[in-house]
């Protein structure tokens, strides 16, 4: 199944390269692909080009060691992993566009007898309008067992948290669905190259379906934990030690609540689900529905603050979508701190991330927005508005917060 030549992983982000890595570092020869040139040549030098905890050594010594070389072009080999984004339409409906110029890439090389593995998270039914596309630009291939001329498909999604990718890829079950039982069979023996966790084979729609479940799951708990935050508000109760003494019940594990969700998994998936079966997915919806409102709910708490100064400073602490990583896609902290900065223009917004070297283009062009360090910005504020809870964020001294108006989000500084 794996070449000399190497497994070409397409789609070098978040997920992409630490898989890539992750394979790499057991020994296998692994070329990864990314049509974006930039990232290409950081990752050849053993750079990671987003922030990832404790990633970089492992990918620079996979790097140095020739197990690991990216490329734009995708070269021909036994088997493909695609770890490429889906996102979504107006409609929710998933975007395939990445999707498809993967497998435009990857049907060009094909010869027979090869295997492709949809990583991307997706809808039911991608996977065979994955191979539908392919074998659309390859009429002389087919996607039948056992022909001489067939190429063979299967989903296998991503299991893992931002912040702990390395860990939970060596020790996380998978879920292998085959869109034929051959396929399913290629793709476990693929994976057990690499894979310490259990592979549970099924078909591809099943597997693809688990995955939006497993974040739909999360979501439904996270909108309870959202909805009660409001509710404690609302009654003058903390919602944290409320949270933690209901908790006691040995049945019962209440999730945090925050200023939203964010991420490519959690705040999209459940749209998915939503998209495939609008009429019966009630609970689902009205989770997204009460997730995605909570960013609002916030900036009304910052609005009434505010009220009370004239020009009031804001200290923003994090616009990442979860604690101690970079990533900023779907972050509800980033869409409050937009939104504060156009409803309250005579405002300063001071912006403190620590994981990210400059403001995305999503801030850049709004004046009353600057990015500062932790302690300029807590000295500065009039009101100190707590997103995201990273590390250095819990070691502020709580007696430097006490002529502040403090809006805390994360019920770090209780």
């Amino acid at each position: 199944m794996l070449t000399s030549c190497g497994t070409p992983v397409i789609g070098l982000g978040y997920i992409g390269l630490p898989t890539a890595a992750f394979i790499a570092s057991k020994g296998i020869k692994v070329i990864g692909v990314d049509v974006n040139e930039r990232y290409v040549e950081q990752i050849n030098k053993g750079e990671v080009p987003f922030y990832e905890p404790d990633f970089e050594a492992s990918l620079t010594g996979v790097v140095h060691k020739g197990l690991l070389v990216a490329q734009t072009e995708t070269p021909h080999a036994d088997a493909y992993i695609v770890a490429v984004p889906t996102p979504f339409n107006d409609d929710y409906s998933v975007d395939t566009k990445f999707i498809e110029a993967a497998a435009q890439q990857i049907a060009r090389e094909l010869k027979g007898g090869e295997l492709v593995v949809l990583e991307s998270t997706s809808p039911p039914g991608t996977t065979e309008k994955m191979a539908e596309f392919i074998l659309q630009q390859r009429t002389d291939l087919t996607a039948t067992d056992g022909r001489p001329n067939s190429v063979y498909f299967a989903h296998a999604p991503e299991r893992v948290l931002p912040g702990r990718i390395m860990v939970e890829m060596a020790e996380n079950d998978r879920v292998i669905g085959g869109l034929t039982p051959v396929g399913g069979e290629m793709a476990r023996d693929l994976y057990a190259t690499f894979s310490n966790g259990e592979l549970l084979i099924t078909d591809a729609r099943t597997a693809e379906l688990a995955k939006l479940t497993e974040n739909s799951f999360r979501d439904v708990n996270i909108a309870f934990a959202n909805e009660l935050s409001i509710i404690c508000d609302k009654l003058g109760i903390d919602v944290w030690e409320l949270i933690e003494l209901a908790n006691h019940h040995p049945r019962v594990n209440i999730l945090q609540p925050g200023p939203g969700v964010g991420g490519h998994c959690i705040a999209v998936d459940p749209w998915f689900i939503v998209a495939a079966a609008p009429e019966e997915a009630r609970l689902i919806r009205w989770a997204r529905e009460v997730n995605d409102s909570k960013p609002r709910y916030v900036i009304g708490k910052v609005l009434t603050k505010a009220a009370k100064f004239k020009a009031p400073v804001i200290a923003a602490l994090g616009i990442a979508f979860k604690a101690d990583i970079d990533d900023l896609r779907e972050s509800p902290s980033l869409e409050i701190v937009r939104e504060l900065a156009i409803e309250l223009p005579a405002a300063s917004i001071r912006v403190v991330e620590p994981n990210v070297a400059s403001l995305p283009e999503r801030l850049g062009g709004l004046a009353n927005v600057q990015q500062q360090d932790l302690d300029t910005a807590i000295d500065a504020a009039d009101i100190v508005l707590l997103l995201v809870d990273h590390s250095p964020f819990k070691r502020v001294d709580r007696g430097r917060l006490e002529e502040k108006v403090v809006i805390d989000m994360k019920g770090v500084w209780r």
